[in-house]
C-alpha cells in the first residue's frame, strides 16, 4: 500500500481512571485498543475507552440512566462523524461477570469493548430484530478478535 493510498487508522484514547485495570490484567490498555478496532471493522473513527469501577460507574448510570447500581458498560455517544464518544467499563462488575460466565477477564473485557463500540457506532438492542443484528455483528467482531488474541497468547 502507498502513502496516499493507506487507510488512517483509528484513534483510540484509553483512560484508567481505576489503577486496579493494570494490577488485575497487564497490557489491558493494548488489549482494549484491539478490541476497539476490531468492533470498528472497516471504519476508522476515534473513541475513548475509560477503565473505572463499580462505584464511579454506578453513580453514572444512576445519573444517566436512573439506575443506582453498576453496570459492565455504558456507551456516550457524541452525535459526531470522525469522533465516536466515550465507552465506560466497572472493573469489579466486569470480573464478577467473567467468573459467573466462565470466561477468562481478558475474554470478557474484549467483547464488552466490542459491545460498546458498535452502540457508538450506532447499533443498539431495543427491539428483536435490532438485538439480532446487533448480537450477529458482536459474536463476528468478538470472534475475530478472540482468534487473534489466541494467537499472541493473550487468552
Amino acid at each position: 500500500m502507498t502513502r496516499a493510498t493507506k487507510r488512517p487508522s483509528a484513534d483510540i484514547h484509553i483512560v484508567v481512571v481505576d489503577a486496579g485495570w493494570r494490577r488485575a490484567l497487564p497490557g489491558v490498555e493494548q488489549l482494549v485498543r484491539r478490541a476497539a478496532i476490531a468492533a470498528l471493522g472497516t471504519k476508522r473513527r476515534s473513541l475513548v475507552v475509560a477503565l473505572s469501577n463499580d462505584r464511579e460507574v454506578r453513580k453514572l448510570n444512576a445519573r444517566d440512566r436512573g439506575k443506582n447500581k453498576p453496570t459492565n458498560v455504558l456507551s456516550y455517544p457524541s452525535g459526531e462523524k470522525s469522533f465516536l464518544g466515550d465507552v465506560v467499563l466497572a472493573r469489579q462488575t466486569v470480573w464478577r461477570e467473567a467468573r459467573q460466565q466462565g470466561k477468562t477477564p481478558s475474554a470478557h473485557v474484549s467483547h464488552l469493548v466490542v459491545h460498546g463500540t458498535l452502540h457508538l457506532l450506532g447499533y443498539d438492542h431495543e427491539n428483536d430484530s435490532d438485538a439480532e443484528r446487533m448480537e450477529r455483528l458482536e459474536r463476528r467482531r468478538s470472534e475475530e478478535h478472540t482468534s487473534e488474541l489466541q494467537s499472541r497468547q493473550y487468552l
